[in-house]
């Protein structure tokens, strides 16, 4: 039985998070600076399109970072955005049509891979994952906001790519991120976890939803919870958040206390659901059970919320 005192180790970075870029939010609007940084040498790219990764592969290493100038050979870009300097250099991101990126597959010196599988095989450097994330979000969102919401007008990139504007109405639209609250509900010694119909075979995970408007992380906490799995929760307690770029949601790990354990599983949202002692979630973990089961991997929030739990029982709730 996983003791109060269960250390797996030390923990595993959570992807995504921690860009070690400044966003040089300050400089956006300086055309003349954010002109000079591209030209400079050691200006460097990004290349994004939709939801795949172009990474430069060369002796078995892959690098994301291209000169503006190989970036533009491998297509022309819609967008442009400055991402954020790294000391005196700054990075940018380059949308690829995916015309052009279906070119690339399968050539010797490129590899095109969904960002899920560049942070799960840790094809690049962790540093990396960050300033990657925010570049997928950001064209995400741009190549969804072509048009004003406000008069159907076409919108052109401002600020480096952080603004669209409305030559019509004069309307300013800016990047939105959906938050959503994923959380794992704790009733002393056993967790829920429940089962998505996406998911792999075997995997359970953390519940998981969109906040709504008006709503606080504890009340979403609570409204998901019981819609998905009719399990009321009280105590709700942040952990960490993640940005989670598919295509541009904020993760916020919560622990949650459950004030009942009899479960009504919606089966629109969830495929299954049930509680687990903390003993099978170590197991899961380590990818031990008995019948196979088990939980998302590190690069998941949902995988450092459980390991919590396996680590500190029901003090992840103090």
């Amino acid at each position: 039985m996983t003791d109060r005192n269960t250390t797996l180790g030390p923990p595993p970075y959570l992807a995504y998070a921690g860009s070690r870029l400044d966003r040089a939010a300050e400089r956006r609007s300086d055309a003349d600076f954010v002109a000079r940084a591209f030209a400079r040498p050691d200006a460097r790219t990004y290349v994004i399109s939709g939801e795949r990764i172009v990474l430069a592969q060369k002796n078995g290493k892959f690098d994301p970072l291209f000169t503006p100038a190989d970036a533009v050979k491998l297509g022309p870009a819609p967008e442009t955005i400055l991402i954020g300097l790294d000391g005196e250099a700054a990075h940018f991101a380059h949308a690829l049509a995916a015309a052009d990126a279906t070119k690339l597959e399968g050539h010797a010196d490129f590899l095109v891979a969904d960002l899920r599988t560049v942070a799960m095989k840790a094809l690049v450097g962790e540093e990396l994952l960050g300033p990657i994330a925010a570049a997928k979000a950001l064209m995400a969102w741009h190549a969804r906001h072509r048009f004003c919401a406000n008069c159907g007008s076409p919108t052109s990139n401002s600020e480096a790519g952080w603004r669209r504007d409305c030559p019509t109405c004069s309307a300013q639209h800016f990047p939105r991120t959906d938050p959503c609250v994923i959380m794992l509900a704790i009733d002393k010694d056993k967790c829920l976890l429940g089962r998505s119909a996406r998911f792999p075979g075997n995997m359970w995970s953390c519940l998981a939803g969109f906040i709504e408007p008006g709503e606080s992380i504890e009340d979403a906490v609570r409204r998901e919870t019981l819609e998905e799995a009719g399990v009321t929760v009280g105590r709700v307690r942040y952990f960490a958040s993640q940005p989670w770029p598919f295509p541009m949601s904020l993760m916020i790990g919560c622990h949650a206390e459950a004030s009942s354990v009899h479960l009504k599983i919606d089966r629109s949202e969830l495929e299954d659901g049930r509680w687990f002692s903390r003993a099978e979630a170590a197991q899961m973990l380590a990818r031990k059970h008995s019948n196979d089961l088990f939980v998302p991997p590190p690069i998941a929030i949902a995988h450092h919320l459980i390991r919590a739990y396996v680590e500190r029982g029901a003090d992840v709730l103090l």
